[in-house]
This record gives C-alpha cells, structure tokens and sequence, in this order.
C-alpha cells in the first residue's frame, strides 16, 4: 500500500508505533496521504495537506491506488463547516464527519463528493475554493469552537491545540498552513502594533529561549480567540495575553502577521 484516505471521522497520528505513543496531529475525514513504511499492524505517512509525518494504524486506513490519489490532488476539495455532521453512507448507515473535514472529488453542482468508489451527498454547510468574506467566516468559525477542550495533537472541536486550531480554521477558507506553530509564524506579514489588527489576523507568543509555542487569532480589537486549557476569549496587547479569568499575563507576544 502506497496511499491511503481516512474514511473515518478522525484518525490519530502518533509519533511512535504504539497506542501508547504521544498524538502529534490528526487525520481528519476525507484527507489523504502517503504511506511510506509498515510495521506490525502500523503504518508511517505523510499528511498531503501538510506534509505532517507519523504513525497510524493500519485498521484505520482506507487504501487507495496512485491514481485515485492523483485524482484527488487534482480535482477541488470543498470543506465542512458545521461542527458535526452525518453524511449518508447507505440506508442503514452515517459517517460523522467534523469541521474542517475534505470533500474530495468535489461536484458543486450535485453537492456530491468521492472517497474512492462510494459518492457521497453533502447537505450541511461547507466552502469551496476562497469564500468572499474571508475575514468573517474565520471569526464565525472561530467562534463556534467557544469552550472546545484542548488536546495535544488534536485538530476537531472535541479537542483542539493552538496550532491545529488556526490550521483548521484557514483550511475553512481555502489558506493552507503548516501544522505546528514554529512554522506558522513564517507565514503572511509582519505588523508592528496591536491596534493595526484586523479580525483573522494571527498572533505568535514565544517562550523565555524565544521559541514560539503559542498562537492565536485576533478577534476584534484586544481580544484573541486561542486554546489553552480550552478555546477561549482573552485579552491581547504588546505585552501578550492577558488571561481574563487569572488576570495574569499567560503567553509572552512574539510577532503578529497578516496572512489574508
């Protein structure tokens, strides 16, 4: 097996061979990716959409042929917007799919997607290609993962990290990013001053080596949406964030960039 898709709802990547190993991202429904080694029921890939390597297990993996794989790199990917989803897999049966799930094989005008031979109907909300008003439906979303847990690793609303959250919440608006902070933050344009953000704007946080560690997305005016603990609503300025609840300062600012 070369390639792979997840046909399930959500698929842990881990860093080692073993249940026991530390989750470092997710697979959502519908992403696809390379497969570069197995061992003992677990398989190495590597995430198309990111580039993101780790350990899956083979039970989960829904095998596809190169050309299936080459299909769905070319043709259009719409995304899930709705927190949670039941997608009809046959009279009997429904996939629940979460935000930020691909629709591979997009046909807008069937709302019909592919996952290898099976179509699928697509009823709830989703985006295709780059949505008009960008900027807003970063924040709608955003806001819809209000009180979301954090989950090292996680990429869905039932457990999300800072990184995987921003990530996802681009995806939504056709703007690619890498997985991990460290990364993100190469990413769009560097402004100096809180004030001058605009709502989906990005800030990165750093620790006392000057590692970033954290990031957020700005909300309006001196507040930021991120997740630590859960996702949360929090005061930001020059200095960093300003925890609401602790009123303490919780993450050192680092830079802010602009990527729309």
């Amino acid at each position: 097996m070369q390639y792979g898709i997840s046909g399930l709802s959500i698929i842990p990547v881990r860093k080692e061979p073993s249940e026991k190993s530390e989750m470092v991202t997710q697979i959502l429904f519908g992403e696809h990716f390379e497969v570069f080694e197995q061992m003992l029921g677990w398989c190495r890939v590597k995430l198309a959409y990111d580039g993101y390597e780790g350990w899956v297990d083979l039970k989960m993996i829904t095998p596809i042929q190169d050309r299936i794989f080459q299909k769905i790199e070319r043709m259009p990917v719409a995304v899930s917007t709705d927190i949670f989803n039941l997608i009809p897999v046959n009279p009997e049966q429904n996939v629940m799919i979460v935000a930020g799930s691909s629709l591979p094989c997009w046909r807008p005008y069937k709302k019909e997607f592919s996952l290898v031979k099976d179509k699928y109907k697509m009823d709830g909300n989703f985006t295709y290609h780059s949505p008009k008003n960008s900027r807003k439906l970063i924040i709608d979303q955003a806001l819809k993962y209000f009180n979301a847990p954090y989950l090292w690793g996680g990429r869905s609303p039932f457990g999300v990290d800072c990184s995987g959250f921003v990530q996802v919440i681009y995806k939504m608006v056709g703007v690619k990013l890498p997985r991990e902070a460290s990364l993100q933050v190469h990413v769009g344009t560097v402004f100096s001053f809180v004030e001058e953000a605009l709502p989906g704007d990005l800030a990165f946080f750093d620790d006392d080596e000057g590692n970033i560690v954290h990031v957020g997305i700005i909300w309006a005016k001196n507040k930021i949406i991120h997740a630590s603990g859960k996702v949360r609503i929090d005061n930001v300025d020059q200095f960093g964030i300003f925890n609401v609840d602790t009123r303490q300062y919780s993450h050192k600012m680092r830079v802010m960039k602009r990527v729309l």
